[in-house]
C-alpha cells in the first residue's frame, strides 16, 4: 500500500525564449488552487492525496499540464474551475474528467 492514494503533480516549468512553458500559463496559481481544493475537500494527508510541484513534465506544448498518479492520467486546464473539477471528480470520486484529458502518447513498438 502506498503512503498516499494519489499524487497530483503540476508542471511549473519556466523556459526562456519563445518555447511554451506551463509557468507562463498560470501553473503556479493552479498548483495553489489544487492544494487549497484538496485540503478544503478533506482529501489531504497520509492515505489520501498529496499535491506536488514538478519541474518539466515534458508536455509543455500541450499545457499547462498536471498528472494524477498512480493512474498516470494527464490533464490540461484553463482556470480554477477546471482544477476544482479534477479534485472533485477524479480525486474524490475516481472519475476521469474526459474533457480535460491530454491525448495518450504512442508507446514505441
Amino acid at each position: 500500500m502506498s503512503y498516499y492514494r494519489h499524487h497530483l503533480f503540476f508542471c511549473l516549468n519556466q523556459r526562456d525564449g519563445d518555447r511554451p512553458c506551463c509557468a507562463a500559463r498560470g501553473a503556479e496559481a493552479a498548483f495553489e488552487r489544487g492544494k487549497a481544493a484538496v485540503k478544503a475537500a478533506g482529501l489531504a494527508g497520509p492515505g489520501k492525496v498529496r499535491v506536488n510541484r514538478a519541474g518539466c513534465l515534458d508536455r509543455c506544448d500541450e499545457g499547462p499540464v498536471c498528472v494524477v498518479y498512480p493512474e498516470g492520467v494527464w490533464y490540461t486546464y484553463v482556470d480554477a474551475s477546471d482544477i476544482d473539477e479534477i479534485v472533485e471528480r477524479h480525486l474524490r470520486h475516481g472519475e476521469i474528467v474526459e474533457r480535460l484529458l491530454l491525448p495518450d502518447v504512442e508507446q514505441p513498438a
